[in-house]
């Protein structure tokens, strides 16, 4: 049986209040994300499919990296908002992320694909948020091991260096 998720407005400042505790956020990151995620939103290039998703992400040190969807002429080839905004990060050297947000302009919000769920693993605490808006700024959270359960990370893997090359 799938888990039933609760969605809220983001405009019910009680509720903003009560995820923010949940979650380790302050109102400001949360705020924050959601205005980013939504406006990343808008840079999607979508022209096959026209799901427009953006996706905000707020590395522990602070920092906000938003990405959009990109697809091209080998649809499905694309490449996630949320693949995009972790790409950005990582490249900049941050690799420890705190909260995901992730926008789209649907009811009810929808979450992050397979393949992104297994790329935040790589890149956040099983515990971190993930926030979802909808196209009426609903939102629902939800942590990583939530929307993965039963995930494999890289604690799993030997450190490097250890493994033998074939």
């Amino acid at each position: 049986m799938a888990p039933q998720f609760t969605i809220v407005s983001s405009a019910d400042a009680a509720s903003v209040k009560s995820a923010c505790e949940e979650h380790g956020l302050t109102k400001e990151e949360f705020n924050e994300l959601h205005k980013r995620c939504v406006a990343a939103k808008s840079t999607a290039y979508c022209p096959y499919s026209q799901f427009r998703v953006g996706s905000s992400i707020l590395s522990v040190d602070g920092v906000y990296f938003n990405g959009a969807n990109v697809e091209n002429a080998s649809y499905p080839v694309g490449t996630c908002a949320e693949r995009v905004a972790f790409g950005k990060a990582v490249t900049e050297g941050h690799r420890k992320i705190k909260a995901v947000a992730v926008a789209t302009d649907i009811s009810p919000p929808a979450s992050p694909c397979g393949m992104c769920r297994q790329f935040i693993r790589e890149f956040c605490d099983l515990k971190a948020p993930i926030i979802m808006f909808d196209k009426d700024d609903n939102y629902t959270v939800v942590r990583l091991e939530g929307l993965l359960p039963l995930s494999f990370g890289p604690e799993a893997l030997p450190p490097p260096g250890s493994r033998p090359l074939v």
